[in-house]
């Protein structure tokens, strides 16, 4: 079972570019504590810092962490509106300080579908402020769907005028969300669930995937170099010998 470790665990030299996390759990941990489940979304925003800084301090190039899928609209409709105003306000809260620490701030989904003006006003202007920091890229996955972006990406090829024998791997990549993003060389999923819930499938055709028995509130940045240590104990065949 992977668990948290030092960061001199890690071989510097040698870790994943891009790590992509699904945060799961957050209920859970709530439930648990006898907590409206909002307080579990709320108690998770310190482990989203803690994986950022825990891969600053790696030198991973990209964090991608899955924050509203296309399919948690399905939610009771409370839980909705708190996520909506709680990633609202967390931009506006941390965006300085994530700007200061050199980290771009990126978001994939779909932005021409339900999530509301003030919701895209706050990630515009994250965008813009941090656009030119290089020591970290956090993409945000808002309002994400893996079979949601294929099927964007496929209507862009239509709308091109591709013909289909000009529809290539590299044809469907220039049209994902994030065409520069390269692929995550490592997903971490806490709290034991073992699925990738409909993200990123493209990009996780050759992901080293760990299933980490921590809720997300409870996750640190020493699990994140323990997922690190672990993901460099594995030999990466990419289909060879």
């Amino acid at each position: 079972m992977v668990g948290p470790a030092p960061l001199d665990a890690c071989d510097l030299a040698t870790v994943p570019s891009h790590i992509a996390a699904i945060m799961d759990g957050n209920g859970r941990w709530a439930t648990a504590r006898g907590l409206a489940r909002t307080q579990g979304h709320e108690a998770g925003e310190h482990s989203l810092f803690e994986a950022v800084e825990g891969c600053l301090a790696a030198g991973v190039s990209w964090l991608t962490v899955y924050a509203f899928s296309t399919e948690n609209w399905r939610r009771p409709q409370d839980e909705v509106k708190f996520l909506l105003n709680f990633n609202r306000s967390l931009l506006r809260r941390r965006r300085d300080e994530l700007n200061e620490r050199g980290v771009r701030i990126v978001f994939v989904g779909r932005r021409n579908w339900r999530v509301p003006r003030g919701v895209l006003n706050e990630m515009n202007q994250a965008e813009e402020l941090t656009k030119d920091n290089r020591e970290l890229t956090l993409t945000i996955a808002f309002n994400y769907g893996g079979r949601a972006e294929l099927v964007d990406a496929v209507q862009s090829l239509v709308d091109d005028g591709v013909p289909a024998s000009k529809i290539t791997e590299a044809a469907i990549g220039k049209r994902l969300y994030a065409p520069d993003m390269p692929d995550p060389e490592l997903m971490i999923r806490t709290s034991g669930e073992a699925r990738t819930s409909n993200f990123l499938m493209w990009q996780m055709a050759y992901t080293e995937m760990l299933f980490l028995d921590v809720l997300w509130p409870d996750l640190t940045r020493e699990h994140i170099w323990g997922s690190i240590a672990e993901f460099q104990s594995r030999t990466r065949r990419f289909g060879g010998v």
